[in-house]
């Protein structure tokens, strides 16, 4: 999760356990009545796994913890509208499928729901390189094509969404890796941006910090620089998906020129667009 960082850097900011594993959450952010819809940005890794391989990425939940959060929230999965995916990694996409059954095939959730990816991701994960095959989901692809509600962005807007969400795209994590940003009512300030992988939590805001993950660290560094300025400067907060304690903040700079960040907030339930 941190690249070339060595271990004595990154466990000061987060704790391993003796397989040298940190805890990462799959946080998902729901927007209720988002110009009338009931927006869902990603789906975390759901519970898709079979046990096996839950055993071996240390799912710790069996349940599908985004469908327990949705009813403690008063949703159904059927009452989501739309469903942004930043891209296809399965522990972004995987809520999207019904939890693991022994003989059962794969099942897609959200009946109701427009599926919206960028189109530019969209042929990555049609056509996986060797390095990031294994990050796909095989099944979910055509599942996504056969219900009719998928729409390909490669522009600032979606037509599900029209202008209350704008699109940016960046490459060093995976190709057309989509960053959703949730506009801001006249005179509210800011918005708030999904961040996704782009940067996935606090540790991450620090520009030298990368993920092994990543196709192409030299242009993330410098695809979040250029993120992180424009955010700091128009005031929206960051939306944090891999952060296990913190789900979003704000922006700061210091007299050096590094990236850190404040009004952190632990969970969002019940805050105003």
């Amino acid at each position: 999760m941190f690249g070339n960082a060595p271990r004595a850097m990154w466990a000061q900011w987060i704790a391993p356990d003796a397989e040298n594993r940190i805890p990462l959450a799959c946080r998902c952010l729901l927007a209720a009545g988002l110009d009338g819809r009931n927006v869902l940005f990603e789906t975390g890794i759901g519970a898709f796994f079979e046990p096996k391989l839950r055993e071996r990425y240390g799912v710790v939940e069996s349940q599908h913890v985004l469908l327990d959060s949705l009813a403690r929230a008063g949703f159904r999965h059927e009452d989501i509208d739309v469903v942004v995916l930043s891209h296809l990694h399965f522990d972004h996409a995987g809520g999207l499928l019904a939890a693991w059954q022994e003989g059962q095939p794969p099942r897609l959730l959200f009946p109701n729901a427009t599926f919206v990816v960028g189109r530019e991701h969209w042929q990555r994960a049609q056509h996986p390189h060797p390095r990031d095959r294994a990050s796909f989901i095989p099944e979910l692809l055509p599942m996504l094509e056969a219900s009719g509600r998928l729409e390909l962005v490669d522009g600032e807007h979606a037509r599900a969404l029209g202008e209350s969400v704008r699109f940016t795209f960046t490459n060093g994590h995976t190709p057309g890796l989509m960053l959703a940003e949730v506009m801001p009512s006249p005179g509210a300030g800011g918005g708030v941006v999904f961040c996704a992988d782009l940067i996935p939590g606090r540790a991450w805001v620090h520009l030298p910090i990368t993920m092994g993950y990543d196709r192409y660290p030299e242009l993330l560094i410098d695809e979040k620089r250029a993120f992180l300025e424009d955010k700091l400067a128009r005031g929206v907060r960051l939306f944090f998906t891999h952060d296990a304690e913190i789900a979003m903040a704000a922006v700061t700079r210091d007299a050096k020129g590094r990236f850190g960040t404040t009004a952190e907030c632990a969970e969002l339930a019940g805050l105003a667009l």
